[in-house]
């Protein structure tokens, strides 16, 4: 693959990002290289003026044109008791899928009503957590979540807040594993079967059930608008069908997220203003065809509030040259912090953050210490002469590397850092050897 300069690679970095006098890759007016000196590597670095940044462009994208819209982040991107304070503090909601998200929410004072459960097996303890919590929604996905969230609301005398999910039958074009919304997925109720018709009467039949409105998530990253525009026709539709068949009310509608970032210098996402403007005039359009009442408008970013704003550091190892093949560099890091290469086929740009202005000379392959053939992080790029000790800072890593982290052969999963104005601040230490056996027995 032909790859640009450090500077085309620029604006794949947070908001901040910038070569300074002595060379070097800085993040927030940090150095990247003394951050990596100071806390080791692998260390991910997200810049909070991008994070408040995002925030504020999808809370203006789609809030200036839709006034009853409610920006809820899908922690499954990532989530840390640090990025929860700040989420809210810029006025977001949470959506979660574990009892373990649920309990960082819960760490730093999240306000519940704003939090909203998704999952496709959640938990008798999950859901009597949630319940017993008060949270916002609990987004239903299948009929025994429906009939056990149904006995505990009667058993424990509340009425809970749900959405639907449903499985509109559309493709988003995405890697079939994060693809979502077609009609063969493990999650939410198919409408082209009927059972999504059936799931709404069970729900607005039970007394400990309020019925609120629909969900639908596409997969993610998503590069095109035309399947939200193509999803929201269809539950729309079906909405309207059941306001005459069952007297449905529809007030909230929960389009999902998978809004793309970019990874790749010639491979541009379309801007958060296209998908605003996409999805909310297809809502206000359809709704006045079908004589909807304008409903509450719920969109779920994740990576596209964190994408951007994090940055993995890696220090550069050992060398092997295939004559005639490829030559590898190796990092200290690899699939054990950043599954996605191996998993999804994801594709990354670096830069050599301690040579970041530097004429890039040879093409290599970034591969990691990990024992697997797979491990490799990026095939084929051109950059600067690495040597021993360098630096390597690879861009849009804010979302799913962290949280899919893993401690295979026995690795200790990274530190995180936040940085802002100049200064840094640890927001997650680097695993020690006492973490990883503090639940084995001997």
């Amino acid at each position: 693959m032909n790859r640009k300069h450090a500077f085309a690679r620029l604006p794949l970095f947070p908001l901040t990002a910038e070569i300074n006098g002595k060379h070097h890759l800085t993040i927030g007016g940090c150095d990247t290289v003394e951050l990596a000196a100071s806390f080791g590597t692998p260390l991910y670095v997200f810049d909070e003026s991008t994070l408040h940044s995002k925030c504020l462009e999808y809370r203006r994208e789609f809030g200036g044109r839709y006034p009853d819209t409610a920006i809820v982040y899908a922690c499954k991107a990532f989530i840390s008791p640090a990025l929860a304070v700040l989420l809210q503090h810029e006025g977001l909601g949470l959506d979660v899928v574990s009892a373990g998200e649920i309990g960082i929410a819960r760490s730093v004072g999240f306000p519940s009503e704003k939090v909203y459960f998704h999952g496709n097996n959640k938990a008798r303890q999950e859901l009597e957590l949630a319940l017993d919590w008060g949270i916002g929604r609990v987004v239903v996905d299948n009929f025994h979540e429906l009939s056990l969230l149904a006995r505990l609301a009667d058993e424990t005398k509340r009425t809970q807040d749900v959405l639907l999910r449903l499985s509109p039958g559309v493709d988003a074009h995405t890697h079939k594993y994060v693809a979502t919304g077609v009609l063969d997925s493990k999650f939410g109720f198919p409408v082209s079967t009927g059972q999504a018709e059936e799931a709404l009467a069970m729900a607005m039949a039970a007394p400990g059930l309020n019925v609120l409105g629909l969900h639908f998530h596409l997969g993610s990253p998503i590069f095109e608008t035309e399947p939200y525009l193509t999803a929201i026709e269809i539950v729309l539709g079906f909405a309207a069908q059941m306001r005459d068949r069952l007297h449905f009310d529809l007030r909230e509608l929960n389009v999902g997220g998978g809004f793309a970032i970019q990874y790749l210098t010639d491979s541009p996402p379309p801007p958060v203003e296209a998908y605003a403007e996409a999805i909310v005039s297809k809502v206000v359009e359809h709704c006045a065809r079908l004589g909807l009442t304008s409903p509450r408008l719920v969109i779920e970013p994740g990576r596209g509030i964190v994408g951007r704003a994090g940055v993995a550091l890696y220090t550069v190892g050992g060398t092997k040259e295939v004559p005639g093949i490829r030559k590898y560099v190796f990092v200290d890091g690899g699939m054990g912090d950043n599954i996605r290469p191996p998993l999804y086929g994801a594709v990354y740009e670096a830069v050599v953050a301690n040579k970041a202005d530097e004429a890039e000379t040879e093409q290599v392959t970034i591969a990691g210490k990990f024992c697997e053939s797979g491990d490799v992080l990026i095939k084929d790029i051109r950059l600067p002469n690495l040597q021993q000790g360098d630096i390597l800072a690879v861009p849009a890593c804010g979302a799913y590397c962290v949280p899919m982290s893993s401690n295979y052969n026995a690795f200790f999963r990274p530190a995180i850092a936040f940085v802002g104005d100049a200064k840094a601040r640890l927001v997650r230490r680097r695993e020690t050897h006492e973490d990883l056996i503090r639940c084995d027995l001997a």
